[in-house]
């Protein structure tokens, strides 16, 4: 591969020009001989998009061989969903209309990354479009419902790339990313947008752009990591990069998009997952991970998101810290009040000796 077309950067770096995939972590060709002395040796833990690390079974490409097809049935779709030979569009940019596309074989991948080409247009002017794109890695597939045309209380991960505001006080700007993982407890509030249940999310002006967009997820050892590329600049910004994240084996990758009283065209172009070689310890190995509960393993929401909505599903951890938490603000509320006790009380026993 010629030298221009890779700029190394630390973490997620520009995408090669005419391969899909990240360069990792590390210096590159380019990078100078000193700075390689200084540095030492890094290993890139991320896929460089080469065709032995594409899962075709679970990745959409032109011309969408096996798309709804009986003999090759890689991906089946439903809804306002329809297949043309440049993209598959989910709705078109009409009212009331969902759709959806889903991978026909489970992934057991442990570590992965999916990059997703897609095209959100329509003719509605600001704040006069929606509802947005939604991709899934889940338990069930091919389930309409209210969440961008897919199913409720689902189980597993969901990207929402969300195009309108409902909640007219938010002060959001939009289009906005965000990500939620469920164990089936949590339902996705529309009203609010998925504040409550948001774990972490960004600005993304992705909505009638005149160049390609796209958008990357990786998750690999309990790291989940969104990328996004909107400026027609060929390098990844980053968006969302949370850990103690916990997704099983044998769920189903999809994209699905929904309209209401608004619209807009909803289009993937490519869906295409990547296997990332990743060695783990001989204790991970042995766990079966297709039984593995979809979790999130922190104190709190980056976004403070309230409690009583997701009290069951972010059991454990954030239980006992927060048991730590309020022990240790009622032992220091007691010393703060004994102190103060004990300041009054000999200041009194002063003033009392002047009387006699």
């Amino acid at each position: 591969m010629a030298a221009e077309g890779w700029i190394w950067r630390w973490g997620w770096g520009r995408r090669c020009l005419g391969k899909p995939g990240l360069p990792g972590p590390g210096p590159g060709p380019t990078t100078p001989l000193f700075l390689l002395l200084l540095l030492g040796s890094v290993t890139a833990d991320i896929t460089d998009g080469n065709s032995e690390h594409l899962k075709r079974e679970h990745s959409l490409i032109k011309p969408y061989q096996g798309v709804g097809s009986s003999s090759m049935p890689l991906w089946d779709f439903q809804g306002s969903t329809m297949l043309t030979s440049q993209y598959v569009r989910l709705t078109p940019d009409e009212r009331s209309k969902e759709g959806s596309i889903w991978n026909h074989q489970p992934c057991f991948l442990k570590d992965w990354e999916m990059h997703v080409h897609f095209k959100v247009h329509g003719t509605g002017k600001k704040n006069l479009h929606g509802d947005g794109i939604a991709l899934w890695y889940t338990r069930d597939r091919l389930v309409p419902g209210p969440v961008f045309g897919s199913k409720d209380n689902f189980h597993g991960l969901a990207i929402f790339l969300d195009t309108y505001p409902n909640d007219e006080t938010t002060e959001r700007v939009f289009p906005y990313i965000s990500v939620m993982v469920n164990n089936g407890s949590l339902s996705y509030d529309h009203s609010k947008d998925g504040r409550w249940t948001e774990l972490a999310g960004c600005t993304a002006d992705f909505r009638n752009r005149d160049h390609d967009t796209f958008l990357a997820v990786r998750y690999s050892r309990g790291r989940l990591t969104v990328m996004t590329d909107l400026e027609d600049k060929n390098e990844w910004k980053n968006c969302i990069d949370i850990t103690g994240v916990r997704l099983p084996t044998g769920y189903y990758f999809g994209a699905s998009a929904g309209t209401g009283d608004l619209s807009d065209n909803h289009d993937i172009i490519s869906m295409k997952l990547f296997q990332l070689m990743v060695e783990h310890t001989p204790d991970e190995e042995s766990i079966d991970w297709t039984k593995i509960e979809p979790s999130v393993n922190f104190l709190k929401s980056p976004k403070d998101n309230v409690d009583d909505p997701t009290g069951n599903f972010r059991s454990g951890p954030l239980t006992g810290w927060r048991v730590f938490l309020l022990l240790l603000c009622a032992l220091l509320g007691i010393v703060v009040c004994a102190v103060v006790g004990a300041v009054v009380f000999q200041k009194r026993q002063e003033r009392n000796k002047r009387f006699y």
